[in-house]
């Protein structure tokens, strides 16, 4: 293989990953390292009209959707899998598509930049294409506001 080959390759590569960074950045604008560990969070909108971010659920990084919508969180078999979630007792629950069958289950901690909740009710959904919708169970327990694209999810102390 000659040196300009070699070089050549190199290159595509190097775009190709210069690519998939831009890609990426656009599609998850909330990374771990961006939020920080402070008790605000702010969200950036992504192109598509969702809020999406990494979060920790059980210490373990997960891609969510934060979804004000859903009642629970809701984890994808896989996801499920993942974190070594106990299926505590099976339910029934109303989603856009109709109703679905799921597993209830508990979170240790769910964790969205320095916001933290501890024991957060979940459902293990099978039929959920996506990772991890982030919702109710999760979000009531805080601040919550949009505004101008933004979402900031403020930690509440319980009293």
């Amino acid at each position: 293989m000659s040196k300009n080959t070699i070089l050549v390759g190199l290159i595509w590569v190097g775009l190709a990953t210069w690519l998939y960074c831009i890609i990426d950045r656009q599609l998850m604008p909330n990374k771990v390292e961006k939020l920080g560990n402070e008790a605000t969070v702010t969200l950036e909108r992504g192109r598509d009209g969702h809020y999406r971010a990494e979060a920790w659920l059980n210490e373990q990084k997960i891609d969510v959707l934060v979804d004000t919508g859903a009642t629970d969180v809701a984890i994808s078999e896989r996801v499920a899998n993942q974190l070594n979630l106990s299926r505590d007792y099976p339910i029934t629950t109303n989603t856009a598509n109709g109703e679905a069958q799921g597993f209830a289950t508990r979170l240790k901690t769910v964790k969205l930049g320095g916001v933290i909740a501890h024991d957060v009710s979940a459902i293990i959904a099978p039929g959920l294409n996506g990772d991890v919708l982030l919702g109710m169970s999760f979000l009531s327990r805080m601040d919550v506001r949009l505004f101008q694209g933004k979402m900031t999810v403020k930690q509440v102390e319980n009293k």
